[in-house]
Protein backbone atom coordinates (compact mmCIF):
# COMPACT_ATOMS: atom_id res chain seq x y z
CA UNK A 1 0.00 0.00 0.00
CA UNK A 2 1.55 3.59 -0.82
CA UNK A 3 0.23 6.85 -0.54
CA UNK A 4 -0.60 8.64 -3.64
CA UNK A 5 0.23 12.28 -1.64
CA UNK A 6 3.28 11.44 0.70
CA UNK A 7 2.33 11.85 4.67
CA UNK A 8 5.37 13.59 4.90
CA UNK A 9 5.44 17.29 3.23
CA UNK A 10 9.17 16.31 2.24
CA UNK A 11 8.36 12.47 0.83
CA UNK A 12 7.50 11.93 -2.38
CA UNK A 13 4.21 14.17 -3.70
CA UNK A 14 4.44 15.50 -1.10
CA UNK A 15 2.56 18.77 0.02
CA UNK A 16 1.51 21.41 2.68
CA UNK A 17 -1.10 19.39 4.21
CA UNK A 18 0.67 16.06 4.06
CA UNK A 19 -1.29 13.44 2.65
CA UNK A 20 -3.78 11.06 4.65
CA UNK A 21 -3.92 7.67 5.57
CA UNK A 22 -7.31 6.90 4.52
CA UNK A 23 -8.53 4.87 1.38
CA UNK A 24 -8.73 7.96 -0.89
CA UNK A 25 -5.05 8.57 -0.83
CA UNK A 26 -3.58 4.98 -0.80
CA UNK A 27 -2.90 2.67 -3.78
CA UNK A 28 -1.98 -0.81 -3.74
CA UNK A 29 1.44 -1.38 -6.00
CA UNK A 30 3.78 -4.25 -6.03
CA UNK A 31 6.92 -3.93 -3.92
CA UNK A 32 8.92 -3.06 -6.95
CA UNK A 33 6.88 -0.51 -8.43
CA UNK A 34 6.50 1.56 -4.96
CA UNK A 35 9.74 1.78 -4.88
CA UNK A 36 10.71 2.89 -8.52
CA UNK A 37 8.22 5.48 -8.12
CA UNK A 38 8.89 6.86 -5.02
CA UNK A 39 12.64 6.79 -6.45
CA UNK A 40 11.54 8.44 -9.10
CA UNK A 41 12.74 12.08 -10.56
CA UNK A 42 9.55 14.51 -9.09
CA UNK A 43 6.86 14.90 -11.73
CA UNK A 44 7.75 11.56 -13.64
CA UNK A 45 4.78 9.78 -11.58
CA UNK A 46 2.42 12.97 -10.77
CA UNK A 47 -0.46 12.23 -8.42
CA UNK A 48 -3.41 12.94 -11.00
CA UNK A 49 -1.28 9.74 -12.62
CA UNK A 50 -1.45 7.51 -9.37
CA UNK A 51 -5.28 8.54 -9.35
CA UNK A 52 -5.92 7.58 -12.93
CA UNK A 53 -4.44 4.29 -12.26
CA UNK A 54 -6.24 3.95 -9.00
CA UNK A 55 -9.79 4.92 -10.53
CA UNK A 56 -8.94 2.42 -14.04
CA UNK A 57 -8.11 -0.87 -11.20
CA UNK A 58 -11.21 -0.34 -9.68
CA UNK A 59 -13.17 -0.01 -12.66
CA UNK A 60 -11.69 -3.28 -14.15
CA UNK A 61 -11.95 -4.88 -10.47
CA UNK A 62 -15.56 -4.20 -10.39
CA UNK A 63 -16.09 -5.11 -14.20
CA UNK A 64 -15.02 -8.69 -13.14
CA UNK A 65 -17.23 -8.58 -9.24
CA UNK A 66 -20.78 -8.60 -11.27
CA UNK A 67 -21.35 -5.00 -12.33
CA UNK A 68 -23.99 -5.33 -15.35
CA UNK A 69 -26.93 -3.92 -16.97
CA UNK A 70 -29.94 -6.13 -16.30
CA UNK A 71 -33.25 -5.80 -18.36
CA UNK A 72 -35.59 -6.01 -15.51
CA UNK A 73 -36.04 -6.76 -12.04
CA UNK A 74 -36.91 -10.45 -12.67
CA UNK A 75 -33.02 -9.98 -14.73
CA UNK A 76 -31.89 -8.95 -11.89
CA UNK A 77 -33.44 -10.84 -9.34
CA UNK A 78 -32.05 -14.23 -11.08
CA UNK A 79 -28.70 -13.10 -11.06
CA UNK A 80 -28.64 -12.41 -7.63
CA UNK A 81 -30.91 -15.55 -6.95
CA UNK A 82 -27.65 -17.96 -7.97
CA UNK A 83 -25.15 -16.18 -6.25
CA UNK A 84 -27.34 -16.55 -3.14
CA UNK A 85 -28.11 -20.55 -3.55
CA UNK A 86 -24.26 -21.01 -3.84
CA UNK A 87 -23.83 -19.39 -0.59
CA UNK A 88 -26.71 -21.23 1.10
CA UNK A 89 -24.94 -24.47 -0.58
CA UNK A 90 -22.09 -23.56 1.20
CA UNK A 91 -23.47 -22.64 4.55
CA UNK A 92 -25.63 -25.84 4.52
CA UNK A 93 -22.76 -28.43 3.45
CA UNK A 94 -20.35 -27.16 6.08
CA UNK A 95 -21.43 -23.91 8.15
CA UNK A 96 -21.39 -24.09 11.88
CA UNK A 97 -25.45 -25.17 11.56
CA UNK A 98 -24.47 -27.58 9.00
CA UNK A 99 -25.70 -31.64 9.85
CA UNK A 100 -22.07 -32.05 9.86
CA UNK A 101 -20.88 -29.39 12.47
CA UNK A 102 -24.10 -30.57 14.63
CA UNK A 103 -23.47 -33.86 14.48
CA UNK A 104 -20.02 -34.35 14.92
CA UNK A 105 -19.23 -30.49 17.07
CA UNK A 106 -15.30 -31.93 16.56
CA UNK A 107 -15.07 -32.84 13.25
CA UNK A 108 -12.98 -30.29 11.22
CA UNK A 109 -15.56 -29.28 8.66
CA UNK A 110 -15.16 -25.40 9.95
CA UNK A 111 -11.94 -25.65 7.82
CA UNK A 112 -13.74 -26.09 4.53
CA UNK A 113 -16.25 -23.70 6.05
CA UNK A 114 -13.46 -20.95 6.53
CA UNK A 115 -12.28 -21.85 3.14
CA UNK A 116 -15.86 -20.99 1.70
CA UNK A 117 -16.37 -18.21 3.60
CA UNK A 118 -13.11 -16.47 1.62
CA UNK A 119 -12.94 -18.28 -1.48
CA UNK A 120 -16.77 -18.26 -2.25
CA UNK A 121 -19.16 -16.22 -0.35
CA UNK A 122 -17.52 -13.25 0.18
CA UNK A 123 -16.45 -12.76 -3.61
CA UNK A 124 -20.04 -13.36 -3.93
CA UNK A 125 -21.65 -10.94 -1.72
CA UNK A 126 -19.41 -8.15 -3.50
CA UNK A 127 -21.10 -9.25 -7.18
CA UNK A 128 -24.34 -8.98 -5.31
CA UNK A 129 -23.48 -5.57 -4.00
CA UNK A 130 -21.92 -4.62 -7.42
CA UNK A 131 -24.69 -6.14 -9.10
CA UNK A 132 -27.89 -4.26 -7.02
CA UNK A 133 -25.92 -1.10 -6.69
CA UNK A 134 -25.55 -0.92 -10.71
CA UNK A 135 -29.11 -1.80 -11.05
CA UNK A 136 -30.93 -0.12 -8.09
CA UNK A 137 -33.38 2.16 -10.31
CA UNK A 138 -35.12 -1.74 -10.68
CA UNK A 139 -36.01 -1.57 -7.02
CA UNK A 140 -38.31 -0.28 -5.03
CA UNK A 141 -38.20 1.10 -1.32
CA UNK A 142 -39.29 -2.03 0.30
CA UNK A 143 -36.61 -3.83 -2.01
CA UNK A 144 -33.67 -1.11 -1.54
CA UNK A 145 -34.42 -1.48 2.42
CA UNK A 146 -33.78 -5.16 2.39
CA UNK A 147 -30.41 -4.48 -0.02
CA UNK A 148 -29.01 -2.20 2.74
CA UNK A 149 -29.88 -5.02 5.47
CA UNK A 150 -27.91 -7.20 3.10
CA UNK A 151 -25.30 -4.65 2.45
CA UNK A 152 -24.72 -4.20 6.40
CA UNK A 153 -24.40 -7.94 6.86
CA UNK A 154 -22.24 -8.59 4.28
CA UNK A 155 -19.53 -5.38 5.66
CA UNK A 156 -19.92 -7.06 8.90
CA UNK A 157 -19.35 -10.55 7.66
CA UNK A 158 -16.27 -9.93 5.61
CA UNK A 159 -15.01 -7.46 8.70
CA UNK A 160 -15.41 -10.58 10.78
CA UNK A 161 -13.51 -13.20 8.69
CA UNK A 162 -10.16 -11.16 9.03
CA UNK A 163 -10.37 -9.13 12.71
CA UNK A 164 -13.08 -11.19 14.49
CA UNK A 165 -16.02 -8.99 16.02
CA UNK A 166 -17.98 -9.64 19.14
CA UNK A 167 -21.26 -9.65 17.15
CA UNK A 168 -22.23 -9.07 13.73
CA UNK A 169 -25.61 -8.62 11.46
CA UNK A 170 -27.21 -11.90 10.78
CA UNK A 171 -27.87 -12.42 6.99
CA UNK A 172 -31.24 -11.00 6.33
CA UNK A 173 -34.01 -13.64 5.52
CA UNK A 174 -36.06 -11.36 3.96
CA UNK A 175 -33.99 -10.16 1.36
CA UNK A 176 -33.36 -13.91 0.88
CA UNK A 177 -37.12 -14.14 0.11
CA UNK A 178 -37.45 -11.18 -2.09
CA UNK A 179 -34.25 -12.14 -4.42
CA UNK A 180 -34.95 -15.93 -4.76
CA UNK A 181 -38.08 -17.66 -5.56
CA UNK A 182 -37.62 -19.96 -2.49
Amino acid sequence: MAHVVAKSVKGPRGNAQGGSDKYDNLILLCPTCHRHIDKSPEGEFPVEMLFEWKTQHEELVSSRLGVEDCSSFNDLKTKVARLLVDNHEAWQSCGPESEIAMNDPGSNIHELWDFKKISLIIPNNKKIINLIESNQELLNSRQYQLFSAFKNHASSFEQNQYSRLDSYKRFPEEFSKEFTDV
